[in-house]
């Protein structure tokens, strides 16, 4: 399994937001996680590369595993570089030009050798985004220069450069036309083929559109997982079926 998470259980101060989550996440695949607003998505999310440590109020208990390797056993920087993230908003340094933001870690962690193999990096990684053609000849612009959908795909090209083994999607389109989004979503079917992707997501659409596996996930428990397909025509419970028709959420 790419991702595995064993008995899983935050809790921010008190509260406990994700109880007891036990997940299987295949190797190249992308696998949704959806459920209404506020129902710990993102914090399940960030459990996995081990952003939730930033929170000084987060505690963790249980495991998270990479490729069977506890995430804990791990240093965390290194975590991060085995498992990208994009954010819900665009967040690339506006300052920077297009290319800086794409160099900028591979810069921090020492992972080039030269400014020839810096250049390669940065382009294959924006061909992989599917923005080279847009941007080749304004390398050097500022990324603020960019629309919305194009910052995002900056920010995928931004989180591939460093060679993920994996990438976390959080709520990736939310702020996107539809064209946008339609970009993006089909980078992620073509991304799927040499990378695991997880994508939390609160519209069932689209993790019916994206996904070959998803997890319903309510107050901050698993409530169903499988094959999408599955999932969308057989739930098997009936919190699953009363999201998916609109019935909360």
């Amino acid at each position: 399994m790419a991702i595995e998470t064993v008995n899983l259980t935050i809790y921010y101060c008190q509260k406990c937001v994700i109880r007891n989550v036990n997940l299987k996440i295949p190797e190249n695949v992308v696998f949704a996680i959806m459920g209404p607003s506020g129902c710990g998505k993102s914090t399940l999310l960030r459990s996995f590369n081990r952003l939730l440590e930033l929170n000084p109020n987060a505690r963790v208990e249980g495991d998270v595993r990479l490729y069977g390797r506890s995430v804990y056993d791990m240093n965390p920087i290194e975590v991060r570089r085995k498992i990208g993230m994009v954010f819900q908003l665009p967040n690339p340094f506006p300052h920077m030009s297009i290319f800086d933001n794409v160099a900028l870690g591979l810069k921090l962690n020492g992972l080039v050798k030269s400014k020839k193999e810096l250049r390669e990096i940065v382009e294959w990684a924006l061909k992989k985004a599917v923005l080279w053609d847009e941007v080749k000849d304004r390398l050097h612009d500022p990324a603020s220069a960019l629309s919305g959908g194009q910052q995002q795909r900056l920010c995928i090209a931004r989180a591939l450069a460093m060679k993920p083994q994996v990438l976390l999607m959080d709520e990736p389109t939310a702020n996107l036309d539809p064209i946008a989004t339609e970009k993006i979503e089909n980078l992620i079917y073509e991304l799927k083929k040499e990378y695991t992707i997880v994508i939390v997501t609160h519209s069932p659409a689209q993790a019916a559109r994206v996904s070959d596996y998803v997890a319903f996930l309510y107050l901050g428990e698993l409530v169903e997982v499988g094959k999408t397909e599955k999932i969308f025509e057989k739930p098997e419970n009936e919190l699953t079926e009363r999201y998916l028709t609109g019935r909360i959420g």
